[in-house]
């Protein structure tokens, strides 16, 4: 038992990059945490961390110890879960993190459905359009469009998308429909703010020549949010264009609410993939759950 808690311990360091973090989780003083890992390098006769002055950094071996450390626990929790269930693997805690639009109009009813299949199942939802650091932030599964340039992650495709120009008709009427992509720089215009800043250079393809480019518009006129649902609801009121998902605006479309424009300019894809931990033993809960939403998104017709 002594061992697994500085196992737990040893994970909680790796993730957080500090012993007085990992210390704080486990009840422990930073002293009595350092201590431990001591014993524990100790007993392995291996280093497991490079210690700087602001930053713990696994060694090649710690990186090993903890691929094979994060299966163990896994399965030690699964072991215990089981038994207390009486055999049903399906429970414990699912961590998820995804954009906020898409996750509270269509991922929320699909958690719902799956949680109705496995009511001893948890779910620890976090909704942001600023992506997380599945590692640093625990995460099980991440629902992103593109792919992270995270070589340690897997990116599963959930469904085809592209981000399109829209707008409310009663905008269109009152502006007009513009001709190229260069008139949104001066109409008015709603951006998503991340942690990076405004997204207020929309990218879209040319031709010059006969031959297609890449290019991009900067919006000058614009309201912004940090939140993808609130960019819709306020392009739905007609308070400017936006660059939202083929997703996003679906159900927008389909009733007359938003209309897009310059289709023929903004053809690049962007899809929606399901992420997770390249190394990281996958629980039941975890795999059934990416199986259920790949299956899920996949009959959403954009």
């Amino acid at each position: 038992m002594e061992r697994f808690g500085a196992i737990r311990l040893f994970l909680d360091a790796a993730r957080l990059g500090s012993f007085s973090a990992a210390g704080r989780c486990q009840g422990l003083s930073p002293a009595a945490a350092s201590a431990a890992m001591q014993r524990l390098e100790a007993s392995l006769q291996t280093k497991l961390f490079e210690r700087t002055t602001r930053r713990l950094r696994l060694t090649e071996e710690g990186q090993m110890y903890r691929h094979f450390s994060e299966q163990a626990l896994a399965l030690m929790t699964e072991a215990e879960a089981g038994l207390r269930a009486g055999g049903d693997a399906v429970r414990g805690t699912v961590r998820i993190s995804a954009p906020s639009d898409l996750g509270r109009n269509l991922l929320l009813p699909m958690l719902e459905q799956f949680r109705t299949r496995h009511p001893a199942l948890l779910y620890a939802l976090t909704l942001s359009d600023t992506p997380a650091d599945l590692v640093r932030d625990d995460i099980d599964l991440a629902i992103r469009y593109g792919q992270l340039p995270d070589s340690d992650m897997v990116a599963r495709p959930l469904a085809a998308s592209r981000r399109v120009v829209c707008a409310a008709p009663a905008l269109l009427d009152r502006c007009g429909v513009p001709a190229t992509p260069a008139q949104l720089a001066d109409l008015p215009a709603i951006v998503l703010a991340t942690a990076h800043g405004p997204m207020h250079d929309w990218r879209y393809t040319d031709t010059v020549g006969g031959k297609r480019r890449a290019a991009c518009v900067r919006v000058r006129r614009y309201l912004q949010s940090n939140d993808g649902e609130v960019v819709r609801k306020w392009a739905v009121s007609g308070q400017g264009f936006a660059w939202k998902s083929l997703l996003d605006i679906g159900d927008d479309l389909r009733a007359g609410r938003l209309r897009t424009v310059l289709d023929e300019y903004f053809t690049d894809g962007a899809p929606l993939n399901l992420l997770y931990h390249r190394h990281r033993f996958q629980p039941p809960r975890v795999a059934l759950l990416a199986d259920f939403l790949q299956d899920r998104f996949g009959q959403i017709k954009t």
